[in-house]
C-alpha cells in the first residue's frame, strides 16, 4: 500500500477536487452538446474519441493533483516526478486533442486577446515552459515552493498554463491558427527535449539527495500540510519522516525520479514526433497524387 493505509479517505481522494474535476467534465459535455447547438450548430461535433480522451485526461489530472498519486508525490520523489510528467507532458496535449476547434475559436477570437499574441510566439512558449520547469527543480526553489502552499498552487497553475501554451504550437486545434509547419513542429519538439534534459540530468547524476522535502523530516512534514487536514506535525509522532514511506534510499529515489521524468518525456515526445511525421508524410503524398493541372 506504500503507506497509504495510514491516511484518511479525504486525504487520499480529495473529494472537493474530485467534484471540481467532475464539474469540468460536465461542463465539457454541455459545451460540445446543448451549447454548440445553440451557438453554432454547423460546427463539427466532438467525436467519440475526443470525448474519451477528455475524460481520460480529467481522470489523470485528478489522480496526480488530488488523488492518491498526489499524496504519494509528497512521500516519494519518484511519484512526484510521475505526477509532474503526467500533469505537464501528457494531460495538456490530450486536452488540446479532445476539445473541438469551435470551442477554442469562441474562447480566443475576441479582439482583446490580440494584445497577448506576443506571448504565444513559439520561441516564447518554448522558453517559458522549460525555464519555469527547470527553475522549479533547483533544490532551494523546489523546497520553498513545496512548503509555501499559496506559492505552490500559483506556481503549478502558471506551469500548467505555460505547458498548454507550449503544446499549442505542436497540437494546434484550430488549423488556421497554426504557426508552424510540420517540419518546424518536429524541430520544436526536439528543442523541447534538449531544453528539458539539463534538469533531468541534474537530478539523475546528483550523488547526494538535493531536496530537503524528501530527506529532512522537519521540511517534509511542512510540505505534507498541503495535502493533509489538521496539524501535519502529528506525523512525526508516529513516523520517523519520509524515509518510513520511501521504498528506496533518498538518493536512489531522487535518481529514479529523474529517470522516470526523462523516460516519460522521451516516450511522449517520441509519440508526438511520430504523429507529426505521419501527418506530414500523408500530406506530402496526397499532394503528389493530385493530377497535374498543366500538360507535361
Amino acid at each position: 500500500m506504500l503507506g497509504l493505509q495510514y491516511f484518511s479517505f479525504v486525504e487520499l481522494w480529495s473529494p472537493m477536487f474530485f467534484f471540481a474535476m467532475s464539474a469540468v467534465v460536465i461542463l465539457y459535455y454541455y459545451l460540445i452538446g446543448p451549447w454548440r447547438l445553440k451557438t453554432d450548430s454547423t460546427a463539427a461535433p466532438a467525436t467519440r474519441g475526443q470525448q474519451t480522451i477528455f475524460v481520460v485526461s480529467a481522470i489523470l489530472f485528478y489522480l496526480v493533483q488530488g488523488g492518491p498519486l498526489e499524496l504519494l508525490g509528497h512521500l516519494m520523489f519518484t511519484f512526484h516526478m510521475v505526477n509532474m510528467s503526467i500533469a505537464y507532458l501528457i494531460v495538456p496535449p490530450l486536452v488540446l486533442l479532445a476539445v473541438p476547434g469551435f470551442l477554442w475559436k469562441q474562447l480566443f477570437s475576441k479582439a482583446y486577446w490580440n494584445k497577448l499574441n506576443w506571448l504565444m510566439h513559439p520561441i516564447m512558449t518554448l522558453v517559458l515552459f522549460n525555464m519555469l520547469f527547470s527553475i522549479y527543480h533547483i533544490p532551494a526553489v523546489h523546497d520553498y515552493v513545496m512548503i509555501h502552499y499559496g506559492i505552490h498552487s500559483l506556481y503549478y497553475l502558471v506551469l500548467l498554463l505555460t505547458s498548454f501554451m507550449m503544446w499549442w504550437q505542436v497540437i494546434c486545434p484550430v488549423p488556421e491558427w497554426n504557426r508552424l509547419t510540420d517540419m518546424k513542429k518536429m524541430a520544436y519538439v526536439f528543442a523541447n527535449g534538449v531544453l528539458l534534459t539539463p534538469a533531468c540530468a541534474l537530478i539523475i547524476f546528483a550523488a547526494e539527495p538535493m531536496y530537503a522535502t524528501y530527506s529532512n523530516p522537519q521540511i517534509w512534514v511542512q510540505a505534507m500540510g498541503y495535502c493533509l487536514s489538521g496539524d501535519p506535525s502529528r506525523l512525526l509522532e508516529s513516523f520517523s519522516g519520509p524515509s518510513f514511506f520511501n521504498l528506496l534510499g533518498a538518493a536512489d529515489d531522487q535518481q529514479t525520479g529523474g529517470i522516470v521524468m526523462k523516460l516519460v518525456q522521451e516516450f511522449t515526445y517520441g509519440c508526438v514526433l511520430a504523429l507529426i511525421f505521419k501527418q506530414w508524410y500523408r500530406r506530402e503524398h496526397r499532394e503528389d497524387d493530385l493530377p497535374n493541372a498543366e500538360p507535361v
